[in-house]
């Protein structure tokens, strides 16, 4: 049976850099009965909850390539762990039959569309998270929080 992975954050589980959640009440409602797997790839690459703000300062290819880092708020490279994470939530592919992904939106590893610009300065550009790049290069169909009705 096709599984769908799935940010923990929304499903209301207190994972996100804050030790909050982003839980989202008509997600869950549309998960009912489905096959899904939550993840926290910041969790899996071994960073705390809570854990200091961190933003992507490439765009994410740049990131895999070693060719640019991830920081926190207080100028931390946490490059290591992002990719960690990502690359363990790469192998629920080979455990599991994955067709799709529903991600929070700006995250920097789960973002799927935008993240922020790397300033921390609330501003959104255009790109993905670690593990988002990641999936989508495996060929996993991603979906967020905004368009999970799709999926």
């Amino acid at each position: 049976m096709k599984k769908t992975l799935v940010s923990a954050c929304l499903l209301g589980i207190d994972c996100k850099y804050s030790g909050e959640n982003n839980k989202n009440e008509e997600l869950l409602e549309f998960l009912k009965g489905k096959d899904i797997i939550p993840i926290c790839p910041e969790q899996l690459g071994g960073l705390k909850t809570p854990r200091q703000m961190a933003e992507l300062k490439s765009t994410a290819k740049d990131i895999v390539e070693n060719e640019g880092i991830v920081i926190t708020k207080d100028n931390v490279d946490v490059t290591k762990e992002f990719l960690k994470g990502g690359y363990e939530i790469l192998k629920y592919l080979k455990l599991f039959d994955i067709e799709k992904a529903i991600l929070k939106e700006g995250s920097p590893s789960c973002g799927s569309n935008f993240v922020y610009d790397g300033s921390f300065s609330s501003k959104k550009i255009k790109g993905q998270g670690i593990t988002a790049y990641l999936l989508q290069k495996e060929g996993v169909k991603l979906f967020s929080e905004n368009n999970f009705m799709e999926a």
